[in-house]
């Protein structure tokens, strides 16, 4: 069975993006994580995008806005599905190698899990990603945290509206002496009982 790792970049205080007063990675991206980030892309993956996210990212690549970093280049290139319940086949599915999977994610990515010989990705997609880890199909949280607090311009926040987790740590980077990478073990919480 396919591994499926959902991966997001987040503000100290939780927040996926912030208003335009910041540039993409909040400007503190070093050459350790672009040089780690290129090395988590390195190797062959299946994308995994909701239709938003897909949206987004498809719009900045065709629109000649790509980071023009090796690791946002090669997630480019690789094999990507879009999953959604409301986009139709006629859709235009503007950025190259994708596939439109149709349907409930959790029904999808439980048949990419068991289909699919190379792990899954996500990066960003913030609902679809909570439903899969309530749903026991994430197998690892990769959280980035950039040494900013957006407290007043953070947008996304990236657990907002998710379920209770508990977190088992499997391992942790500090990249460029500043920024944390995490990854985690979800499982769902379950209150003790009263």
């Amino acid at each position: 069975m396919a591994t499926y790792t959902f991966d997001v970049f987040s503000s100290l205080d939780g927040f996926g993006s912030a208003t335009d007063e910041w540039t993409g990675y909040w400007g503190k991206q070093g050459p350790e994580l672009l040089e780690h980030r290129a090395d988590l892309f390195g190797e062959e993956q299946l994308m995994v995008f909701g239709p938003d996210t897909y949206r987004m990212f498809s719009g900045f690549f065709l629109s000649g806005e790509e980071f023009g970093d090796v690791w946002t280049t090669r997630m480019s290139a690789m094999r990507k599905v879009v999953v959604s319940r409301s986009m139709t086949p006629d859709e235009p599915l503007p950025w190259p190698n994708t596939t439109l999977m149709r349907g409930d994610a959790v029904d999808v990515v439980a048949r990419l899990k068991e289909e699919s010989d190379i792990p899954l990705r996500s990066h960003g997609s913030l609902r679809m990603n909570h439903a899969l880890m309530a749903a026991g199909l994430v197998d690892r949280l990769q959280v980035t945290i950039f040494p900013v607090i957006t407290g007043i311009t953070g947008r996304a926040p990236v657990f907002g509206g998710a379920s209770d987790f508990d977190l088992d740590l499997l391992e942790t980077r500090t990249l460029d002496g500043r920024t944390e990478q995490l990854i985690y073990t979800p499982q769902l919480h379950s209150p003790r009982p009263r």
